[in-house]
C-alpha cells in the first residue's frame, strides 16, 4: 500500500515531532513518502502533486486549515482521505473522534475503516467543517494575525472582534424565499464541531445529505454576552433571535459591499465577489476513522 503524508510543520504549537523515520516505523510493510508544506495553500501543491503518482491514501496531519487544503483535492476521488490532527482547534477531527494522539490517530489509519461524509461548496472552495460570514470571519482574521494557535488567543481575538463588528447587510436566498438581515453570524455547518470543543450547531451530521445554516441578527452588548453563554451551553438553537435550518442550497448576496470577508473551515479568506453560492455535495470524501 502507499501512503502519502502531507504535514504542517507549523500547525498548532508548532512543536510536534512527526518525521518520515517515525512514520516508517508504524508501517513497516507500506511504500510511505512524506512532504511538509510551507506557507498558506502549499498543501494544495503538494496534494496534486501526490495524486499523480496514485498513492491509497493520502493523509494529511495538521489542523482544520490544512485538512481542508488536501481534501479538496481529493473530492470525487476514489483516494482515501487520512487525518493526523496537530492543530489548534482539530474540529473536523473531534466530530469524527479521530484522537490528536498520534499512536491512535495512527491506528485509525492502519485499521483501513471508512466513513464517507458530504462535503460543502461555497463558490469554489470546499468546506467539510463549516464557513462563516459574519463576526466568526472577523475573529478568524484577527486570530491569525496574532500568530498564537492557542484558546487564548482565540479568545482574545473574539473579545476585538465583538467591540468592532458592524453587521453588514446580506440577502440569504433560500428554497425560493429570499430574506434580508444584518447578521452579527451567518454560519453554515457541515459538522457538529468548530474546534476547541466549541459548536455553534451541535446537532450537524456529517453524512445526514444537508448543512445547518445558522442565522443571528445583529446584537446589542447584553444579548452578545447571552448569545456567549449559549454557545458555551452548545444550545445555540434556544436563543430567542436566531435560526436554524436544514439546506441542501443558498445565495447569499451583500448588497452593499464589493468583497466578502469569509473563515472556511477556520481559515480566513476575502473573495473578490459580494456573491455567495453554497450547495452540498453528498457522499462526496472518504476518510479513514473508526
Amino acid at each position: 500500500m502507499y501512503i502519502h503524508f502531507i504535514i504542517n510543520p507549523i500547525s498548532g504549537t508548532g512543536k510536534h515531532e512527526i518525521t518520515k523515520e517515525i512514520l516508517q516505523e508504524f508501517f513497516l510493510e507500506d511504500r510511505v513518502e512524506v512532504e511538509f508544506s510551507e506557507y498558506k495553500k502549499h498543501a494544495i501543491l503538494l496534494t496534486q502533486e501526490a495524486i499523480l503518482k496514485n498513492p491509497d491514501i493520502i493523509v494529511a496531519c495538521g489542523g482544520d486549515g490544512t485538512i481542508n487544503e488536501v481534501a479538496s483535492c481529493l473530492v470525487g476521488t476514489k483516494i482515501k482521505l487520512g487525518i493526523i490532527p496537530i492543530g489548534s482547534g482539530n474540529g473536523l477531527a473531534s466530530n469524527l473522534k479521530i484522537s490528536c494522539i498520534l499512536e491512535e490517530a495512527i491506528r485509525s489509519i492502519k485499521a483501513g475503516k471508512t466513513v464517507t461524509i458530504d462535503v460543502g461548496k461555497a463558490n469554489d472552495h470546499y468546506f467539510f467543517s463549516n464557513i462563516g460570514l459574519g463576526i466568526d470571519a472577523l475573529i478568524i482574521k484577527k486570530y491569525e494575525a496574532t500568530k498564537k494557535r492557542t484558546l487564548s488567543g482565540y479568545i482574545n481575538a473574539s473579545l476585538q472582534a465583538s467591540s468592532q463588528f458592524k453587521a453588514p447587510k446580506a440577502i440569504v436566498s433560500c428554497d425560493g424565499n429570499a430574506t434580508e438581515i444584518d447578521p452579527f453570524l451567518l454560519f453554515i455547518s457541515n459538522s457538529n464541531q468548530m474546534g476547541y470543543g466549541f459548536s455553534l450547531t451541535p446537532k450537524a451530521k456529517l453524512s445526514d445529505g444537508f448543512l445547518n445554516l445558522l442565522c443571528v441578527p445583529k446584537l446589542n452588548l447584553f444579548k452578545k454576552l447571552l448569545f456567549g453563554y449559549f454557545v458555551l451551553a452548545k444550545k445555540t438553537e434556544e436563543f430567542s433571535t436566531s435560526k436554524q435550518q436544514l439546506v441542501r442550497n443558498l445565495n447569499i448576496e451583500f448588497p452593499d459591499k464589493i468583497f466578502t470577508d469569509i473563515q472556511i473551515d477556520g481559515e480566513f479568506y476575502n473573495l473578490k465577489t459580494n456573491k455567495i453560492a453554497v450547495s452540498i455535495l453528498p457522499n462526496a470524501l472518504e476518510i479513514l476513522a473508526l
